[in-house]
């Protein structure tokens, strides 16, 4: 459980899980995150071209209703992907028992799907525990924590991440303003979201924020945080980032605030983290730092390369300094390189120098450094000023028999 206190829980906002029968574990697996009056919302979703049906529906609803999100009902267990015009029946059709159950309309409902792609989601299941979980709902630390449990699927542990700062409104009175925020992840994670096992992240905050200026803030922090991590180069069919906003606080964000910029990109970037380090199966979490490009875009495309090599990963997993699969992987990325200018670190270790193996590379003090769960790799291009921070982990033979016995 998360060491985690009430004051840190947004205001407006009630939560609570239960057990709908979707996972053969017997485990929670349905959960509802409800507003008391209908939130402004901000979504980002993924780019894959199978996606599947909640989030075609939660489009449609956020559409609707221009920003506007009273109910959000996540089940785990069953990722109703690949189900056909069914697969849509099932999503709507949850969206219409939490409208009836909590008196809003049916686009007000958001809903969110998890599990394994290609079987029929049995919305029934999920409409037949409604009333009584809805009676269930808090606003307390305990009920938030059942939403953040019953939402994973081969994730070892829950993920959240909290902030809270102070505003001052016209009327020169301070008022609080508080964020938290849940996920779930673990494999299949290479999210694309756009406007640029499946992640799944929920964040509120009890700020008065519109919806498009929330949507705003939402992209920017996306490209810093949830489209800079890798576990396996597996793009979902789920993937969704969901923020919502109360306005119980009083406070009142508009476009440009600081504070609450800065409070949603350390979330963002916890849970990122928090992903990648219950990356399936995993033995490091590794934090590539690059450097010189000749864009931001082209240091992304060289840490992608590097985050997706299985022979960069495996050596990881057997921590073997083997730099050379590194400057092959730059070399394939598609960036702008020169192979005479790259440079290389491991942690303050500098292992390559103007393209060839430093003078002062230390393979034994580098295999060391590589056997913490946790390391830095510093790539300098020496082309330009694009940079970026990505976050990855290694291949190990655990991730192989999770995903080979997933189904069965």
């Amino acid at each position: 459980m998360s060491d985690i206190s009430e004051y840190l829980i947004p205001k407006g906002f009630r939560f609570g899980a239960t057990k709908a029968g979707l996972k053969a574990s017997g485990r929670t697996d349905f959960a509802l995150i409800v507003a008391d009056e209908a939130a402004s919302a901000a979504a980002a979703f993924t780019a894959n071209k199978v996606s599947a049906a909640p989030l075609a529906i939660d489009k449609e609803h956020l559409k609707a209703t221009g920003g506007k999100v009273r109910v959000v009902a996540i089940n785990a267990g069953n990722a109703n992907c690949a189900a056909g015009q069914a697969g849509l029946d099932a999503a709507r059709a949850t969206c219409a028992g939490a409208a009836a159950v909590f008196g809003c309309a049916a686009e007000e409902v958001f809903p969110s799907s998890t599990g394994i792609i290609g079987v029929p989601l049995p919305a029934a299941k999920l409409i037949a525990v409604m009333p009584e979980l809805s009676a269930k709902l808090g606003p307390e630390t305990n009920h938030f924590q059942q939403v953040a449990q019953a939402i994973l699927t081969t994730d070892t542990v829950e993920k959240t991440a909290f902030a809270r700062f102070d505003v001052e409104g016209a009327d020169g009175v301070k008022r609080e303003v508080r964020m938290a925020a849940t996920c779930k992840g673990s494999g299949m994670i290479h999210p694309q979201l756009v406007p640029h096992a499946t992640m799944l992240v929920y964040i509120m905050t009890d700020a008065t924020v519109e919806p498009a200026v929330l949507q705003q803030y939402l992209n920017g922090v996306i490209e810093l945080s949830f489209n800079r991590i890798s576990v396996d180069g597996d793009t979902s069919t789920n993937d969704t980032v969901l923020l919502l906003a109360s306005g119980a606080s009083g406070a009142v964000i508009d476009a440009g605030n600081e504070q609450f910029q800065t409070a949603l990109t350390q979330v963002c970037t916890s849970l990122a983290r928090q992903v990648v380090g219950d990356g399936e199966g995993i033995s490091h979490v590794v934090e590539l730092r690059i450097d010189g490009a000749a864009s931001d875009a082209d240091a992304l495309k060289v840490a992608k390369a590097i985050a997706h090599s299985p022979l960069v990963k495996t050596a990881w997993a057997g921590c073997d300094p083997n730099w050379g699969r590194l400057v092959a992987a730059i070399g394939y990325s598609g960036a702008a390189i020169d192979p005479e200018r790259i440079d290389i670190w491991f942690g303050e270790q500098r292992i390559c120098r103007d393209g060839g193996r430093a003078v002062e590379f230390d393979e034994e003090a580098a295999h060391a450094y590589l056997r913490q769960a946790e390391f830095s790799i510093a790539i300098q291009l020496n082309q330009g000023a694009g940079q970026c921070v990505f976050w990855t982990c290694d291949l190990t033979s655990e991730y192989v028999h999770i995903n080979a016995d997933y189904s069965t």
